[in-house]
C-alpha cells in the first residue's frame, strides 16, 4: 500500500534503532554533554544502536558524572526537514518532545516554514506530543499503524492528538538529586526523601509538565500505586498497550511486568531509556504507560 504520509520524530520518543530503521521512521537525534567526576567534558548523540551503550551511560552516572542535555536547535531541525524534502516528501508528521519541557514544536514549525519558502509542497505536521520518553514513542507507534493501514497525515494527527490525553503514566525515580538539578523537587525534599527511602511518582500534566503527583517510600510501594492508578483508569481494550521503561534498572521493570500480567493477562513491552530524558531521572527509575478510555486528569 502507497504510504500516504512520512512519519518523523525527535530522539527522546525512545524507540530502539532497529525499530526506527525497520518501520522507515525519519529520526532526528538529540545531543547530551557528560561530564565525569574529573571534570572531563564528552559529548554525545541520542543514537545507541547496542543496549551496551544505554548500560554504560547510565554506570557513568552511577559513577558520580553529570549529564547535561540541550534542545534540538533550529539548525538541527533544518537539515532534518530539508534532507527529507530533497527526497520528495510531501505530508510529513513529527512528533516532537513536550511542550511542557521545551519549546522544540515552536522550532519545528519555524524550521518548517524555511523549509516550504524552497519545497513548497513540504507541508509539515507537527505534533506536540505533550509527554516524552515512551509516551512520545506509543504516539508515534500508534501514527506508525495509521500510516501503514493508509490513513492521511490528517486522520493521523487528529487520532493521535486525541490519544495524547489517553495515556496514562506512573514514573518513578530511584534518586530524587537527578530531579533537584532539574529543578522538580527542592534540594531539603530531595536530602529527606533520599535518606528514607522516598520514590517520588512522577506524571504528565495534562498541558505536557512533569509534575510529582505523590511521593512513596520504596519501589514495591510504587507497584502497587500504579496497579491502583489502573484500576482507577482501566487499560483500554481496542489498540490497547503496556509499557514499561526503566534506566538500567531491569530487574524492577520484569517485577512489574510479572504484576501487571498476572492481573491483566498481557505482558507488558519492556525497554531502556534513553540518554536525553535519562539524564534527567538519572539511574535506577521505572515508568509505565497505559492506554485508557477515560482522560487522564493532571495528577
Amino acid at each position: 500500500m502507497l504510504k500516504k504520509f512520512v512519519l518523523s520524530t525527535d530522539s527522546t520518543c525512545d524507540l530502539y534503532a532497529d525499530f526506527v530503521k525497520k518501520n522507515d521512521i525519519k529520526f532526528v537525534s538529540l545531543t547530551y554533554t557528560v561530564e565525569d567526576k574529573d571534570g572531563r567534558i564528552s559529548d554525545g548523540l541520542d543514537a545507541f544502536s547496542d543496549y551496551s551503550q544505554y548500560v554504560g551511560f547510565y554506570n557513568k552516572l552511577r559513577d558520580g558524572s553529570f549529564s547535561r542535555t540541550s534542545m534540538l536547535n533550529l539548525e538541527s531541525h533544518l537539515a532534518h526537514f530539508k534532507k527529507l524534502a530533497e527526497e520528495g516528501a510531501e505530508d510529513v508528521v513529527h512528533f516532537t518532545i513536550s511542550s511542557g519541557l521545551s519549546p522544540t514544536v515552536t522550532v519545528a514549525e519555524q524550521a518548517a516554514a524555511e523549509i516550504k519558502k524552497s519545497y513548497p509542497k513540504f507541508n509539515l505536521y507537527a505534533v506536540d506530543s505533550l509527554s516524552a520518553t515512551i509516551g512520545q514513542g506509543a504516539l508515534v507507534r500508534a501514527a506508525l499503524r495509521m500510516r501503514d493501514e493508509g490513513k492521511t497525515a490528517e486522520e493521523t494527527v487528529e487520532y493521535v492528538k486525541a490519544l495524547r490525553f489517553k495515556i496514562q503514566y506512573v514514573i518513578a525515580a530511584n534518586d530524587l538529586n537527578y530531579l533537584r538539578r532539574g529543578g522538580r523537587v527542592s534540594s531539603v525534599a530531595a536530602m529527606a526523601g533520599t535518606m528514607l527511602g522516598i520514590k517520588p511518582v512522577l506524571t504528565f500534566s495534562n498541558d505536557g509538565k512533569l509534575i510529582v503527583a505523590d511521593k512513596v517510600r520504596g519501589m514495591k510501594r510504587v507497584f502497587s500505586y500504579a496497579l491502583e492508578k489502573m484500576e482507577k483508569y482501566p487499560p483500554s481494550s481496542e489498540h490497547g498497550f503496556f509499557w514499561i521503561v526503566h534506566t538500567d534498572a531491569e530487574a524492577d521493570a520484569n517485577r512489574l511486568a510479572e504484576e501487571i500480567e498476572e492481573k491483566y493477562g498481557v505482558k507488558p513491552d519492556i525497554s531502556i531509556m534513553g540518554p536525553v530524558i535519562g539524564s534527567h531521572v538519572g539511574p535506577g527509575a521505572v515508568a509505565v504507560i497505559w492506554k485508557s478510555d477515560i482522560d487522564r486528569n493532571d495528577g
